[in-house]
């Protein structure tokens, strides 16, 4: 069907490249140390930064002071970003190490594991669950596992990191990740198939 020429077109939203360009503008206004920029930024991103401190720590209140910490973190080393990756991987990746800062602070052990006993582990891409078992059931399951295993997983499974990256975030080899993320897969089938079938609780 032709479109008459006298037709207009009202753009109701803007493309991906006029997005692209405007978060480059508020952020080069940021690392001038714009107020209202920084502004801008910090509550286009808040609300989901939030929710990823809030996956390694329970407690509300601690994970919002996470966030926070890791938003002045980010605008003090906003001259590193050089845009390799998206702004919201960038700045994930700061609050995750904050939390992560926060939790060996607490003097939570995070990964104690011999390297020299590992064997390099098969990845297994085809785990199962049981039909029915939802994501926050596999995050309340993932969330009683030990933290050696849970911090690893989370990273692997949640938030979608490879295990270089993982190995550089919790300062281990990537053996050590393999090993980690393989035995909290399996730990974290056995939680889900005992609560599914009554024996969890």
């Amino acid at each position: 069907m032709q479109r008459d020429r006298n037709t207009v077109v009202f753009k109701v939203k803007p493309n991906q490249t006029e997005v692209i360009l405007i978060q480059h503008q508020l952020i080069e206004a940021c690392k001038q140390n714009d107020r209202r920029a920084q502004l801008k930024l910090y509550n286009k991103y808040c609300d989901g930064m939030y929710y990823v401190a809030q996956r390694f720590i329970n407690d509300p209140f601690e994970a919002e002071d996470a966030m926070q910490e890791a938003f002045i973190k980010a605008f003090e080393k906003l001259a590193q970003f050089t845009g390799e990756v998206s702004f919201g991987a960038w700045l994930k990746r700061i609050v995750i190490n904050k939390c992560l800062d926060k939790l060996k602070a607490r003097k939570l052990e995070l990964v104690a594991i011999n390297e020299q006993i590992l064997g390099t582990v098969e990845e297994e891409e085809n785990w199962n669950v049981d039909d029915g078992v939802g994501l926050e059931e596999v995050k309340k399951a993932m969330e009683e596992l030990p933290e050696k295993y849970r911090y690893p997983l989370m990273l692997y499974l949640i938030e979608g990191y490879d295990h270089e990256e993982i190995a550089d975030i919790l300062n281990i080899s990537q053996v050590a990740s393999r090993t980690l993320v393989h035995r909290g897969k399996k730990k974290l089938q056995e939680e889900l198939k005992e609560k599914r079938h009554g024996t969890g609780y």
